[in-house]
């Protein structure tokens, strides 16, 4: 064993912050011996780290750092070398014994010293037959392929089955640029469609005049052996866009599908796309979830995406793979448009979605496209082709020009997303913010003190609604306001039982202002922008109620949206997770149509608010009233969204918890869940802005055992 480690530096000139990114902290009880820890961790005061180790008793494993992490530079802008933060990340691949073992990360610091930096206890089996199946209990994404998404002779059986009664069979037009793939890689593509358990497709291929000899005596072996293949050779190179054109011309089929020439399809995946017309026959547009597979043929990092998300679609490509298009639609818009390389299929999906409607853009919730990461692909990192970024930066603001608002500005974001700033009128539009209170002076003084000190937005005023406050600390705090030297504040006196709704929509009645802002009296301001953002997105006619990203002080995220169906009712998306953790497929660091939003900090324009009654305070008058509230919005043709470019702290329930505690409390949220689902049962059994193979067990996006995803050969 080398030197011990020493306990973690307390001394000034080293300042380390950092965070566990996976496993989670609860997930001590493993399935398998083989480990990978990610996370991120750097010096504030701008001290590189000499290196990392993981230590399981005697044993030591490298840890691997440097990787990117751009969130956490963003954040942390400020700090004294912002590019230490920008590449943070760790990871360490560890094999744990049987049994318990406790896994030590530490650092090493200028002076060659090591510092523990977290410690956590695993159990992992103490036997296996190597036969056997992954157990319940393991919930990784192998384990969730292997028991969910892996076909055995019965279910091809069935799909065959199922496939007889189809009352037509469209055929489906497989469209593949090629441009000199591996051989090997190219064969596993080929095979992926020649073994498609649905018969009725075409398989429509243009090279783009592939040096290596290969492609062709590959390409010519295949159209050999099935006429459904058709194989057009160019006779000068064109690149992605006018390849994928010229396979377009050999299509006959009713629906082109995209395929990449090193990608592979699951074997049912043109049999579920046909299913998909045949129930929806009016569709235009069909994408699926997906995954990534590796050079080694192992799937991993997985895509379970939202259905028709327009707002999602502006910050990234969540259309992608599997991609499937109305033939006659393509053809009208004229195809892939040459000079949007890198981004063709964004700039294709957008222009073919201007000429379609939403109800006609369908979502299927099955892995359907294995997208291979090889050295050189954006599958593996999105750097590798920077100038994709660059594309898909052209590819959104060609939309955004076409539909008229080409006021709206783009930034490229940390992530390697869009962040669009939609602009406000001048002058800016007066905004009440609501803040209900009984009593938590010592909360709500922080809550005035921060918004008032950090909002830059120009017209706002504050109504602070006092229901029967008699805690001296808080009359007093109370008393001081209505006189607050900004004059922005006023305070309402609601009397009664406490009833959030009832006090939100008499608040709401007593202005006049074009917005409100509902605002929990534990909500702290930590950022300027917050409101500027929030009411940019509000003042869109096609968007109902604004929720922003919030945090606990200790920097778990607390709130990235609303979802429905968390033990019946809904649940926050990514709670307790580090506030750096980018969600599923980055869903936590973008702007997104969401269902459902907290009422903790919710921003909607007043005659929307109006419009579909306000907050519920009859049936909601503590819990749920915004959940209800928005799905109010959702029903009546509003899109609700989630901003991450507004955050804030949060306290969450910390002037209520102990009274839901109660035998009354906990009485009141079991009638309010029951009246949730009586009202909303469908939505809540399938949330569009979820996906099926999601857990509802958990807020943390992780994978549901089982899926709840419709299997059409077992219906």
């Amino acid at each position: 064993m080398s030197d011990a480690a020493e306990p973690a530096k307390t001394e000034r000139e080293i300042e380390i912050l950092h965070a566990i990114e996976y496993p989670a902290a609860r997930h001590t009880r493993l399935n398998s011996r083989s480990l990978t820890v990610k996370g991120w961790c750097f010096d504030y005061k701008g001290q590189p780290l000499r290196g990392m180790r993981a230590r399981i008793d005697d044993r030591e494993f490298t840890v691997k750092r440097k990787h990117a992490r751009f969130a956490v530079g963003h954040i942390y802008a400020d700090c004294a070398d912002r590019e230490l933060a920008n590449y943070a990340g760790f990871a360490a691949e560890l094999e744990l014994p049987a049994g318990k073992s406790e896994v030590i990360i530490e650092f090493k610091t200028q002076d060659k010293k090591w510092h523990e930096l977290e410690r956590r206890t695993f159990e992992t089996p103490r036997f296996r037959w190597p036969w056997q199946k992954a157990e319940e209990s393991d919930h990784s994404y192998a384990a969730w392929v292997e028991q969910h998404d892996t076909l055995d002779d019965e279910d091809r059986a069935q799909i065959r089955a199922h496939i007889e009664t189809f009352t037509s069979r469209p055929l489906l037009s497989v469209v593949m640029p090629v441009y000199n793939p591996p051989e090997k890689y190219l064969r596993m593509c080929l095979d992926s469609v020649v073994n498609q358990l649905y018969p009725n497709w075409e398989f429509c291929i243009a090279d783009d005049t592939s040096p290596a000899p290969h492609v062709r005596k590959v390409l010519d072996e295949y159209a050999a052996k099935d006429p459904r293949i058709k194989v057009h050779y160019r006779e000068k190179n064109g690149h992605i866009s006018a390849s994928s054109n010229s396979a377009i011309e050999l299509a006959t089929g009713e629906f082109i599908v995209l395929l990449d020439h090193d990608d592979e399809l699951p074997e049912h995946a043109l049999y579920l796309v046909a299913n998909e017309v045949l129930e929806h026959p009016e569709t235009d547009l069909i994408y699926s979830d997906e995954d990534k597979i590796s050079e080694q043929g192992q799937r991993n990092d997985p895509y379970f995406k939202p259905d028709w998300n327009e707002d999602l679609f502006l910050s990234q490509n969540c259309i992608s793979h599997l991609g499937v298009y109305r033939t006659s639609l393509i053809r009208e818009i004229g195809g892939f448009q040459i000079g949007m390389e890198g981004s063709q299929d964004w700039d294709l999906a957008w222009r073919a979605i201007e000429k379609s409607t939403p109800d006609r853009i369908r979502h299927i919730p099955h892995i359907l496209y294995h997208w291979r990461t090889i050295e050189g692909s954006t599958a593996l990192n999105l750097g590798e082709k920077p100038y994709a970024q660059i594309a898909g930066h052209r590819a959104v603001e060609a939309h955004l020009k076409r539909i008229g608002r080409d006021d709206v500005k783009m930034e490229l974001t940390p992530e390697a997303t869009f962040q669009l700033s939609w602009p406000l009128p001048d002058p800016a539009p007066a905004v009440t913010l609501i803040i209900p209170t009984r009593n938590f002076g010592h909360l709500l003084r922080p809550c005035i003190d921060t918004i008032l000190e950090l909002t830059d937005y120009p017209n706002y005023d504050i109504i602070i609604v006092d229901n029967e406050s008699d805690e001296p600390e808080t009359v007093a705090l109370l008393d001081e306001l209505k006189d607050h030297e900004s004059g922005k504040i006023r305070v309402l006196p609601v009397a009664g039982p406490f009833n959030y709704s009832k006090l939100n929509n008499t608040a709401v009645d007593a202005t006049d202002a074009d917005l409100v802002a509902l605002i929990n009296n534990d909500i702290e301001a930590n950022h300027p922008e917050w409101l500027r953002e929030m009411v940019s997105q509000a003042l869109r006619p096609d968007i109902g109620a604004v929720g922003a990203k919030l945090h606990f002080q200790e920097g778990l995220l607390q709130h990235a949206g609303v979802f429905l169906g968390y033990h019946d009712a809904a649940g926050h998306f990514f709670r307790g997770l580090p506030w750096s953790f980018y969600g599923h497929a980055n869903r936590a660091n973008m702007v997104q149509n969401i269902t459902a939003v907290t009422a903790a900090c919710l921003v909607i324009e007043r005659k929307k608010y109006l419009e579909v009654g306000g907050l519920d305070d009859g049936t909601f008058a503590v819990a749920y009233n915004d959940v209800d509230f928005c799905l109010k919005l959702h029903t009546g043709g509003y899109r609700n969204l989630y901003t991450p470019f507004a955050r804030l702290f949060h306290h969450e329930s910390a002037s209520r918890g102990a009274g839901e505690k109660t035998s009354g409390g906990k009485a009141r949220a079991k009638d309010e869940i029951s009246a949730l689902n009586e009202k909303w049962g469908a939505l809540i059994r399938n949330d569009p802005n979820y996906n099926p193979n999601l857990s509802l067990d958990s807020e943390q996006g992780e994978l549901a055992f089982p899926p709840r995803r419709p299997e059409p050969w077992k219906a």
